[in-house]
This record gives structure tokens, C-alpha cells and sequence, in this order.
């Protein structure tokens, strides 16, 4: 049966999404979904961490905050309204810009209406790694130059993320890939990339969590989803349990 864990909408989520939360849920129901999540961003609590576009839009914390309480309050409501048709589930999409945020995400994932939410890494040493190409570069010469560098520290810090907040679902696993000079490429080729991917699998599969096959990457171009077909062999062979998201 057709489920997503992982969706956005236009509504509240302006530059990454389209249409509606409502219009959403109606094409999942349309799709024949039994099952789907309402999972937005998470709203960041540092000027300094908004993107672009966010900046132009004259966004600001206070702003984020607000669209946030005005999500769950909309989530609850399309949930009532369409609970004959569809299962909804409400959470959102974690930050794991610096270790700070932590106490921010436990403290939204605290929130009675929340049934769970995803944790994802966008950011290495503070810079955006699948915002566009330009942040990218700048992530990396931070990491030393270099893609597998840049995976390394990528890995690492999915691995702090996932130990301080325990996510029960996560995102995009290897979304590291996006804007790298070769996006397709084996990750079994690092050795060091590699010895991470096990090591944080181990630990979801440790942690009774899943990992969510993410067909964005489809969308964006790349020839396997998140993860890459070679991580998820191995995730099954330790055992871990998969779910599906269309991001």
C-alpha cells in the first residue's frame, strides 16, 4: 500500500515546495495513499541560518516560529477533516545546523501533536550542502577541500545528530551526494565515507529507527534515490527496516 513519511508543502514551506498542505493530503488520497506524513521544516532560531530566498522574502525567527504554530494548528485540522479517507501523521523535519540546536529540536518534538519527526543533516560546518553548488564548494573547503573529506565530516555529523536527538525515521541518508563532482558515485570506493555509513546504520538499526527510501533524488537527477542502492543492500543484510517518502 502507497505511504509517504516525508513531504513538504508550498504553503509551509515557501522556495522548497508547492501547493497547499490541504491540496497535498488531496493528492495523496487521489494517489491512493493509506498513509501520510505531514512533516515541514523545523523552524531555525538564528538569522545567520536562514537561507536566501528567506532573507528577499523579509523572513525573520519571530517569522519561522509563527508558520510553524501555524502549521500544526492546519495539520490538526486536515487531519480531522480527512481521517475517513487517510491516515495523517503530523511531525516535521529536523536542523542539525550546530550541536545547538539539539534542546530546540527535543523541545518541538515534545509537542503533544507531534507523532514524530525526521531527522535530517543539511548542513556541514554551518553551510548548506544542497542548497546550490556555490554552498557546497564552501562546505567543502571547509572540510579540507575535497568531496570524501566533506562526506567524512557529512557522516560524522548525521552520526551527532542521530545519537542527541534519536529521530525514530531518518532523512535523506546520503544526501551528501547532491551537488558532488560525482554524485553517482559507489560509496563503497571510500573506505572512509564507508566505515561511516556502517557505523550509522548500525546505530539506526541499534535505535529500532528507519531509514526512509527518499525518491527526491530521482527527481533532481540522480540514478538512484536516497540511499544509494548500495547502502541500502547493506542495511538490509544488518537488518534495519526501510520506509518509503517522496521529500
Amino acid at each position: 500500500m502507497a505511504l509517504s513519511m516525508h513531504s513538504h508543502s508550498g504553503q509551509f514551506c515557501p522556495g522548497h515546495a508547492k501547493n497547499s498542505l490541504e491540496d497535498c493530503i488531496k493528492a495523496a488520497i487521489r494517489k491512493n495513499f493509506h498513509l501520510f506524513a505531514l512533516t515541514e521544516h523545523m523552524p531555525r532560531d538564528a538569522h545567520q541560518d536562514l537561507y536566501p530566498e528567506e532573507v528577499l522574502a523579509g523572513d525573520t525567527v519571530p517569522i519561522l516560529f509563527s508558520r510553524h504554530s501555524g502549521y500544526l494548528a492546519e495539520a490538526i485540522r486536515l487531519r480531522a477533516k480527512y481521517e475517513t479517507q487517510i491516515k495523517i501523521l503530523i511531525g516535521f523535519e529536523c536542523e542539525w545546523i550546530r550541536p545547538s540546536y539539539g534542546p530546540l529540536i527535543k523541545r518541538l518534538a515534545a509537542e503533544p501533536t507531534i507523532d514524530y519527526f525526521i531527522g535530517s543533516v543539511h548542513h556541514v560546518h554551518e553551510v548548506p550542502i544542497d542548497y546550490d553548488r556555490e554552498f557546497y564548494i564552501q562546505a567543502r573547503e571547509k572540510a579540507g577541500g575535497s568531496d570524501a573529506r566533506l562526506f567524512e565530516d557529512y557522516f560524522d555529523a548525521q552520526y551527532q545528530m542521530m545519537m542527541e536527538v534519536q529521530p525514530r525515521v531518518i532523512g535523506h541518508f546520503d544526501l551528501i551526494r547532491l551537488l558532488s563532482d560525482r554524485r553517482d558515485l559507489d560509496l563503497r570506493d571510500l573506505k572512509e565515507v564507508w566505515t561511516r555509513i556502517l557505523r550509522n546504520l548500525r546505530f539506526i538499526i541499534e535505535r529500532n529507527a528507519l531509514l526512509e527510501v527518499n525518491s527526491s533524488g530521482l527527481r533532481k537527477g540522480l540514478k538512484e534515490p536516497y540511499p544509494m542502492r548500495c547502502i541500502c543492500e547493506a542495511f538490509l543484510t544488518m537488518g534495519g527496516k526501510l520506509t518509503l517518502s517522496d521529500d
